[in-house]
This record gives structure tokens, sequence and C-alpha cells, in this order.
């Protein structure tokens, strides 16, 4: 029965990060109830959102393919993000994490609360300044803090990196999709590559709950432009502010 519900809940979690982000906020808390600790929930979701963000940038292919080849070089901040994010991680104990995950957790609900609002007024500011520089640069520099981020967490990394991808050059929502969920696949490669050796993945509810997002992004990425992306926001924004006040009173 608990592997049902964790294929499920995977369904969820790859469909979610296919159409808006935040997958993490609903696979996390399941993965918590299943009795994991809080860090190797952490690091076993990497795992989980592999498989869907690989299947939803093939769902996304056609968009993909016409983005220009050089948006691939913001993979090199990512890939180097991530690795300092999961060195951090390897070294910050489970009773640390403990402490922090809450704060964590509120922080990626407020990223995932105020994209729209921060997306619009950023780009704004942005393109005021893209004769005098590189917009790609620019956006390079600041992807890199954030793949830090998404190599030691990850929850709220798909939507800073789709707030992002809107300062480029980029005008269709399934190309700037397509291109987050790729982003999401390094980040999370690089991440178990560096975690690999730490005994914290839980392979079994990892892989069924992989299984799941495998699915989910799939089809997700095909639903993306019919469903609600408000109603979507307002049911995790929810549930993660409920797992931070479990996660805060059950620490402190």
């Amino acid at each position: 029965m608990q592997d049902i519900l964790l294929f499920g809940a995977g369904i969820v979690v790859g469909a979610m990060n296919a159409i808006a982000g935040g997958g993490i906020l609903i696979g996390f808390p399941v993965l918590l109830a299943t009795g994991l600790p809080a860090i190797a929930s952490n690091v076993t979701a990497h795992l989980i959102v592999l498989p869907g963000s690989l299947s939803s940038a093939y769902g996304y292919r056609k968009y993909i393919r016409k983005v220009p080849a050089r948006y691939a070089l913001l993979m090199i901040p990512l890939v180097l993000g991530a690795a300092i994010g999961a060195t951090l991680l390897r070294n910050t104990s489970g009773e640390q994490f403990q402490k922090i995950v809450p704060a964590l957790v509120i922080f990626a609900v407020f990223l995932f609360a105020a994209q729209p609002f921060l997306h619009f007024h950023l780009n704004k500011h942005l393109r005021r300044k893209s004769r005098a520089f590189r917009p790609l640069v620019l956006i390079g520099l600041a992807l890199f803090p954030v793949a830090i981020y998404g190599g030691y967490f990850g929850a709220g990394f798909g939507f800073m990196m789709l707030a992002f991808l809107g300062f480029t050059k980029l005008h269709e929502i399934n190309q700037m999709n397509g291109l987050k969920n790729l982003a999401s696949a390094t980040i999370a490669i690089v991440s178990l590559v560096f975690l690999f050796s730490t005994g914290l993945i839980d392979w079994h509810s990892g892989l069924v709950m992989g299984s799941g997002g495998l699915v989910g992004g799939y089809y997700g990425s095909k639903l993306s432009q019919k469903v609600s992306s408000h109603a979507i926001r307002i049911v995790v924004i929810c549930i993660g502010l409920g797992t931070a006040t479990y996660l805060a009173l059950r620490t402190y």
C-alpha cells in the first residue's frame, strides 16, 4: 500500500514540476511521513526529481529544439553550483539540517508564492540594462548561487529558473519550461553524483516515487496549457506552510 501511495505522490510531483514547479514541496512531506529523517528525505528528493525532469523535457522536445544553442552555456554555472551545494550538504549533520529545514521550506514557499511578482519587476529592471550587458552572462552569474541552493535543498529551484529564463529573449513558455526541466535534471544528476556515497539515499522510496514522476512529468508537460497554475499555486503554498509548521514544532 505504501508503494502505491509513493507512486501516486510521484505522479503528482512530476506533473507539478512540469507545469508550475514546486513538486518537492509535495514529495518532501510524503517522504517524511514514511519515517525518513529530514536530511535523507532531502537527498532522496534528487532521485525522485530526475526521472520526471527528463520525461517532461522529452515532452517539450519540439520546443527545446528551437532554443538557440548558446543557451546550453547556462548549464556551466548550474553544474558548478550544484556541486558546491551538494558538497555543503555532505558536510551538514542530520541534527544541523533538522534545525534549518523549516526555514528552507518557508523560503521555498515564499519563492513559489512571490514568483509572478518577482518575475514582473526583475524582468522590467533587466530590460532597462540589456543594452549595457549581455543578458545570458548576467543570468549565468545569477544562476550560480541559485544552483548552490538547488544542490543543497532544491525545492523552489524550478520556478527560480523559470523566472530567470523570463529575462532572456525566449518568449515561448513551453521553451522555458523545457529548459527549466533540463536544468532541474542537471542539478539532480550532479547532486546525486556527489551524494551517492553518503548512505542517505533511500533507493526504494526514491525509485518508486521517481517512477511515478516519470509518468507525471511526461503527461504534465502535455497538460501544461490546460491546468490552472493559480489553483496549483494555492495548494502548494498551503501544503508547504503546513510542512514547515510541522517541522518547526517537531524540532523546536
